[in-house]
């Protein structure tokens, strides 16, 4: 596994932002790359700091196609294809958390650095039928966000940014999954209280 790891990290190097949509959408998919991503975006942006949006595109691309493709298993697969992968407990916190909160149970996931679950949760939108549009959508902001501070990280520390990442980006992660839950409940409470009026 190590070795293919380093053959993807020197692909993306030398191909540079296609390189790094690769690496996203391998991540995303059906190869496990935990962290390579979030290494290879800072190190490209701290190298190449004027192409941070078209790094961060191109990654966010890629985790969007890699997701897009877990999101067709799921769907074609179903339920019985993530028991057969994944572990009970997990499969049925993680039906629960899609069922009862539908997107906003997929985007955190999406904000959360490795080894935080997160193909189950890109399986499991197919399987309980998530539109694929909406599901889209949702990766693209939460990747998106994840993606631009990592590159913006890299911009203000350079190669130091590893570093930070390291040490606070679960902090951040968990401070930026506090702020979106708060702000998807007020969005709950005011379509509800429309709702109420429109009556």
């Amino acid at each position: 596994m190590g070795r293919i790891v380093d053959r993807v990290r020197a692909l993306a190097l030398a191909w540079g932002a296609p390189g790094l949509s690769l690496v996203a959408f391998l991540d995303s998919s059906f190869l496990p790359l935990p962290g390579i991503t979030d290494i290879l975006l800072i190190v490209m942006v701290t190298r190449h700091k004027e192409l941070l949006l078209l790094y961060v595109a191109a990654t966010t691309l890629g985790s969007i196609g890699g997701c897009v493709s877990m999101h067709y298993l799921g769907r074609k697969g179903g339920e019985a294809l993530v028991r057969r992968r994944f572990a009970g407990p997990t499969v049925e916190r993680a039906m629960a958390s899609l069922r009862r909160h539908g997107l906003i149970a997929v985007l955190i996931p999406t904000l959360l650095p490795p080894p935080a679950p997160f193909k189950i949760f890109m399986l499991l939108a197919g399987a309980v039928g998530i539109r694929v549009t909406r599901f889209a959508m949702a990766i693209a902001l939460g990747r998106g966000l994840r993606y631009l501070t990592l590159g913006l990280l890299a911009v203000r520390y350079g190669g130091r940014a590893q570093v930070y990442v390291r040490e606070n980006g679960a902090f951040v992660s968990l401070v930026a999954v506090a702020l979106l839950t708060a702000g998807f409940s007020v969005y709950l409470l005011w379509h509800k209280a429309q709702g109420a009026k429109s009556r």
